[in-house]
């Protein structure tokens, strides 16, 4: 079974959101990701966080508020966001990782 920190340390850009069932914000960011998906395609891995599920992994990249979008390569952070973002913001921001 892959595990989360697996996925990170992947040599492709993996995209995580972390998010909760009953955040508002968080639900309008899914349908962000579906589009940015398909328009990426399996350039980026996209994976989802519940934060209520994985507390530890949420609390070991101090996630305080959601949603929060993090990208990594490598096990590396390169970048970090709290808050909904449009999908051209977000396509944005990972068009400079790619």
């Amino acid at each position: 079974m892959e595990t989360f920190n697996d996925v990170i340390s992947e040599d492709r850009l993996v995209l995580v959101d972390f998010f909760a069932t009953w955040c508002q914000p968080c639900k309008m960011m899914h349908l962000v990701l579906e589009q940015l998906k398909d328009t990426l395609g399996d350039k980026v891995r996209i994976i989802k966080v519940d934060v209520d599920k994985y507390g530890q992994t949420a609390a070991q990249y101090g996630i305080q508020a959601v949603p929060t979008l993090m990208l990594f390569r490598n096990g590396q952070t390169l970048w970090r966001q709290s808050g909904m973002m449009s999908r051209v913001d977000l396509l944005a921001v990972i068009n400079q990782y790619l």
